[in-house]
């Protein structure tokens, strides 16, 4: 992993292209609160890219790229589910893209019990935890990306805490 390149004061800033691309492993993280499988991540990242790579003129400079590009792939995920809704069945569930033997290591039985309870809270739920809990996200950053007010994504967050903490087998903590 590259670490980023610390700039003098005098130095012009990166380009936008190549701040977009610093942003790419948030971008597969966010993805992964979209879909848990990571092909489909992949491609949604991809999708993201291209679509901002295409509307770089529209960007605001000032405004925070990571919020916007997010907005983008948000967006790009609710087209692509309204377009799957309408195609109906595919081989999703086919069982041949299943692994023929799941990992024994107890770390990955532990992240497969995060990603499965993930998996069970709603999308709303599963991004918030994702952006402000995963990402760290500021209470105002996720609000823009998930185009709702702070208090909404404050309690969003607490109901999403206490559903997790009850889909791992635990009680959810009570302040």
């Amino acid at each position: 992993m590259a670490l980023p390149q610390q700039r003098l004061p005098d130095e012009e800033p990166l380009p936008l292209k190549e701040r977009v691309a610093d942003l790419i492993p948030a971008l597969r993280a966010f993805a992964r609160s979209f879909t848990l499988d990571p092909s489909d991540g992949d491609d949604l990242v991809q999708e993201t890219l291209m679509r901002a790579l295409r509307s770089l003129d529209s960007f605001h400079p000032g405004t925070s790229l990571k919020s916007w590009l997010f907005t983008i792939m948000r967006n790009t995920y609710y087209t692509q589910y309204r377009k799957r809704m309408r195609e109906g069945p595919g081989a999703k569930e086919c069982v041949s893209a299943q692994p023929a033997m799941p990992a024994n290591q107890e770390w990955s039985a532990a992240e497969r019990e995060v990603q499965v309870a993930l998996g069970r809270l709603g999308e709303d739920q599963r991004q918030i935890l994702v952006l402000v809990a995963a990402l760290g996200f500021s209470y105002e950053e996720a609000a823009g990306v998930m185009g709702c007010a702070i208090g909404t994504v404050k309690s969003r967050l607490s109901r999403a805490r206490e559903a997790l903490a009850r889909e791992l087998g635990g009680n959810p903590l009570t302040p």
